[in-house]
Formats: structure tokens, C-alpha cells, sequence
């Protein structure tokens, strides 16, 4: 986890209900994909660590028996729960903890994912694990944003999202250091994964890049719920002058596009697979 930081249970509050509209979503082959790279047929048990909404373990669901989703979350897990109920997935099921907590009593699995969540565990002690909970053979999975390259702009007759103002105007309201729960992010967040990966004893790495697609257009309520979909950004930061962000934040998005619509293309989805060994 970030070095000199304290996960504490408000990283994400507020967030869960802004998650599913804020966030652009991966790329849309990316479950298609993975299939074919890991041979799923069906059988086996996935879990997601930090789960979230439900956000990846839903379209990957149908490749498994059963899929457990962990987050330490009410709110996300009670909107994964709804999601799954609305696309009539049955296989699913959801359990409060953190990747720290791991195993409890979750058994065996065939495919472990984490969705951009690996950094904030105490990832030596989560990735040796989850090796062990790993069937012979089984994969490790990381999927994030491709961040380089990043996206190719939006065509010159579209307004993007101003996104490094609304850093300016969060930065504004809650200081020039990035607030993450209770805590700070000095230095962000870490990076490095494959090295503590391999560390614990997976190997036989695999990168696998799915391209995102056309610009989509988005409006000024998407934006907003971006912002406070976010960790550095959720609704509890702001305490008593959420109010008033929310209404610069407007203000600063009409004033950027009067019709209160922008187009934005989404990065590329980056998949990176360990295996544990076999036998």
C-alpha cells in the first residue's frame, strides 16, 4: 500500500451510487478476451479483490461456477449486489472484507482479479495469499487503464472534459496533497506490481492490451460523478462545503461546454496475468 498511508473504512464513501455513471467503463471485449487467454470453460471459481460494484466480476461471471466479489465497502458491495440483480446474474455472491483478511474460508480459485485495487493492500502479504488460494495453474490477474499511450484526443469539433481544472478546483477545496480516507498520498500511489508479484513465487507473465473504441459523448452529470466516484475526491472530503464544490464544479463545466456535453475517448484496457505454478 502507499508508503507513510493508513487504509481506513471512508476511502470510498460516498462513492458507490457515483461509480457506475463516472467511471468509463473498459474496454467492452476485454471479458471475450480473457476467456480465450485463459482457457475458461465454464468450471472453476473467480474472485475479485476489491470488487467494487461489480465492475468486472459481472461480464466475467458467465466463465465461472461461482463468483465471489470481496470489497470492504457496504455501499459498494449492497450496488454489485443490485447491479447483479439487473442483469440476472445468479452465480455471484458478495463478502465484506478486506484483501488483508484473505482467506477467510474462501477456498480454492481458478482466476484471482484485481481491478485497480492491488495498490491499496499490503501487496507482499496479499499476493503470497492469494497464491495460496490458487488452484496449480490458476492466474493471478491485474487490469487497469493503459495510461502510455494515453488516449487519442477527441476530434477538434468536441470539447473534452476539463480535467486538469477540476484537479485545480479539487485541489482548491481540499488542499494541494491528495487526500485518500483519513489519510494522505505524498508520493500517489505505487506502482510496481510485477516485481512483488513474481516475488511471491507466480510466473509465465502475459500482457494483454484490448482497445477501448470510439469517443463516446458524456454529460456534465457524468463528469460529476466522476469526481466523486473518486477516492481522492469522494463526497465525505468535502464535509460541510460539498455543497458549494458541487456548484463550482457545475458552473466550471457549463462555462467549459454550454450544452453541457463533451466527448471523451476511453483508454485501451491493459490485462496483466500471472500463474501460479503448476503441481
Amino acid at each position: 500500500m502507499p508508503e507513510g498511508w493508513r487504509w481506513d473504512r471512508t476511502l470510498f464513501q460516498g462513492s458507490a451510487v457515483h461509480y457506475g455513471r463516472g467511471r468509463l467503463p473498459y474496454a467492452s471485449g476485454f471479458p471475450e478476451v480473457l476467456a480465450g487467454a485463459l482457457e475458461l470453460d465454464g468450471r472453476g471459481r473467480l474472485l475479485d479483490v476489491g470488487c467494487g460494484p461489480g465492475t468486472v466480476l459481472l461480464p466475467m461471471a458467465r466463465y465461472f461456477t461461482e463468483a465471489v466479489g470481496v470489497d470492504p465497502d457496504a455501499d459498494m458491495l449492497a450496488e454489485a449486489e443490485r447491479q447483479a440483480g439487473q442483469r440476472g446474474v445468479t452465480s455471484a455472491r458478495w463478502v465484506a472484507a478486506r484483501a488483508e483478511d484473505l482467506p477467510v474460508g474462501l477456498g480454492e480459485f481458478r482466476v484471482v482479479v484485481f481491478a485497480q485495487s492491488f495498490h491499496w493492500t499490503d501487496r507482499d502479504r496479499v499476493a503470497a495469499t492469494v497464491l495460496e488460494m490458487l488452484e496449480p495453474g490458476g492466474a493471478l490477474l491485474h487490469i487497469s487503464d493503459l495510461k502510455d499511450p494515453p488516449p487519442e484526443p477527441v476530434p477538434p469539433s468536441s470539447t473534452a472534459p476539463p480535467y486538469d481544472r477540476i484537479g485545480d478546483l479539487v485541489r482548491r477545496y481540499l488542499g494541494p496533497v491528495r487526500r485518500a480516507g483519513q489519510g494522505v498520498l505524498v508520493d500517489g500511489t505505487p506502482g510496481g506490481e510485477a516485481a512483488i508479484i513474481e516475488r511471491a513465487g507466480f510466473q509465465g507473465f502475459v500482457r494483454l492490451v484490448v482497445p477501448a473504441g470510439e469517443v463516446v459523448t458524456r454529460t456534465s452529470d457524468d463528469i460529476v460523478a466522476w469526481v466523486f466516484s473518486r477516492s481522492d475526491s469522494a463526497p465525505h472530503l468535502f464535509g460541510d462545503a460539498l455543497a458549494d464544490f458541487e456548484r463550482d464544479l457545475r458552473a466550471m463545466l457549463a462555462e467549459t461546454a454550454p450544452d453541457c456535453r463533451f466527448a471523451e475517448r476511453p483508454p485501451a484496457t491493459e490485462m496483466r496475468i500471472w500463474r501460479k505454478p503448476p503441481g
